[in-house]
């Protein structure tokens, strides 16, 4: 039988709180379970409080939750569904007497101390999938219920709304939460091994993985020194990746980066034959160095590769190895003989990560390391098996509706011609984010929550990577560059006044 444990009222009330559920139909037929507070799963799985042994049934089907109003069942996306009353519902506020229906079974639901009321044949309550996670940017970094945590859900999108519907948090599957807590203990790991080379930097540290975990490619700027190659190549050899640095240079072909066909003769035959040689795009990490150093047509056969993750040479077409990431440096302030990216090409970048100077603190240890004697021994925390896993795992965790309606509203208030865009984007922007900018505004948002050990994503996970996503893709005006004012300046802003809060942390 399932799992009682938890089921029975853990504290004194009334007869008019007491819930129970009666079997109607199914293999535990004219059983009665009493109803406690907190979550209770209905499944198949052993872990469930109620398991029902019927193959139409999910692992994980259903949940019964007590709310401030009264007792609510909840879907968890089952392969077969639940039904209140002969209807199929995603979330139910239930009635004494109401009958659920879970694959062969049929479970009434009782208040005890109430009779039947006319209400069982009502048509169900049920609430959108927006309103069913509206509460939950609060919960950011609680521990959730076992339930909520392993099992529950978004509802589905297409059902029917309800002003007065409770919130139900959204999460991932067992198997995913095992998974985010695997690389949540992965990336304090990451960082430790990282902090033996690279001194301070932890937000750019960050912002690199959550762009690889998102399979995305990043630029870093930053002047001279700031250990911007050493960052990368110190990360490739932790992540167990096979790593290339190509220095970009104005003499630099395509052919040079993708590889070329050369003529080979055998020498037992005499026949001639052609052979592709791969070039060092054929590598997990590829660190483009000073990308603005090469003509456009180099960063055109490049950004090609990143986007197709192929390189095409005559009619044959060589994949690139998984993962593949490309990560380019460019300096700041020398600009003389250099060839900057359009802003097309600079979009194909999921983040521009900026490089700061480090603090007296942090110079002073970097300056002692370096000059000593000092090697640090380096150890693989993860390898490309385990990062294409968890790059699976990032698509897989939930966002709630009014979560992406925020980062919509976010790229599309940076788009001057718009007739709602602030006064500051209609004065210091030229031209505004396009859709890619939110597509990976969330795909960051997922991959740092679960960076953190969080289960869904939030409005502060948006925020804290809003920078590295828009800065490169928001360009200012004439007038912005001559009062000094850089795009960084107008998305704090315009952030603080979408958020309501004029303090915001990024």
């Amino acid at each position: 039988m399932g799992q009682e444990t938890g089921l029975k009222v853990e504290k004194e009330r009334g007869a008019v709180d007491m819930a129970s559920i009666i079997f109607k139909s199914g293999e535990r037929t004219g059983e009665t379970v009493t109803l406690s507070e907190g979550d209770i799963q209905i499944g198949r799985h052993a872990s469930c409080n109620i398991v029902v042994a019927d193959p139409l049934l999910s692992q994980h089907h259903a949940v019964l939750r007590e709310e401030p109003e009264g007792w609510w069942i909840y879907n968890i996306n089952s392969s077969n569904g639940t039904a209140v009353n002969g209807t199929t519902t995603e979330a139910t506020k239930l009635n004494d007497g109401d009958e659920i229906t879970v694959g062969n079974a049929v479970l009434l639901f009782r208040m005890n101390g109430e009779a039947i009321s006319e209400s069982t044949a009502d048509v169900p309550v049920e609430i959108t999938s927006e309103e069913a996670a509206r509460a939950h940017d609060t919960t950011k970094g609680k521990t959730p219920s076992k339930a909520s945590a392993d099992t529950i859900k978004p509802p589905k999108a297409h059902v029917k709304p309800s002003a007065n519907a409770p919130h139900p948090i959204p999460s991932c599957g067992p198997d995913d939460v095992a998974l985010i807590q695997e690389l949540n203990e992965a990336y304090s790991r990451i960082t430790e091994q990282l902090s033996r080379v690279i001194v301070g930097q932890d937000k750019v540290i960050e912002q690199v993985l959550v762009s690889i975990l998102c399979r995305g490619h990043a630029l870093l700027v930053g002047v001279p020194g700031l250990a911007k190659t050493l960052l990368v190549s110190t990360l490739s050899h932790v992540l167990d990746l096979s790593f290339k640095r190509i220095q970009f240079t104005p003499d630099l072909m395509p052919s040079d980066i993708t590889g070329t066909t050369v003529l080979e003769e055998d020498q037992t035959s005499g026949r001639r034959s052609f052979r592709f040689v791969k070039g060092p795009l054929f590598s997990n990490m590829v660190l483009a160095d000073e990308i603005n150093r090469t003509p456009p047509k180099t960063q055109a056969a490049l950004l090609e590769a990143m986007q197709e993750h192929v390189v095409t040479v005559g009619e044959t077409s060589h994949h690139l190895p998984a993962p593949f990431f490309v990560l380019a440096t460019q300096n700041p302030i020398e600009q003389e003989g250099t060839y900057p990216l359009p802003e097309a090409q600079l979009d194909r970048f999921m983040f521009n990560i900026v490089l700061d100077y480090p603090t007296a603190e942090e110079e002073s240890r970097i300056i002692k390391q370096v000059t000593g004697t000092y090697k640090a021994q380096l150890e693989a925390v993860l390898n490309a098996e385990d990062l294409l896993r968890l790059q699976q795992v990032v698509r897989r965790v939930p966002v709630a509706d009014h979560v992406i309606d925020f980062a919509r509203n976010i790229v599309r208030a940076t788009r001057p011609e718009q007739p709602n865009a602030p006064e500051i984007v209609k004065q210091m922007i030229g031209w505004g984010a396009g859709p890619r900018a939110g597509i990976y505004l969330i795909l960051a948002a997922k991959a740092n929550a679960i960076l953190h050990g969080s289960h869904h994503a939030t409005t502060e996970d948006v925020i804290a990577m809003a920078l590295p996503v828009l800065r490169h893709r928001v360009l200012t005006t004439f007038n912005a560059e001559a009062a000094g004012i850089k795009s960084d300046e107008v998305i704090r802003e315009l952030i603080a006044g979408i958020h309501n809060s004029p303090e915001i942390d990024i």
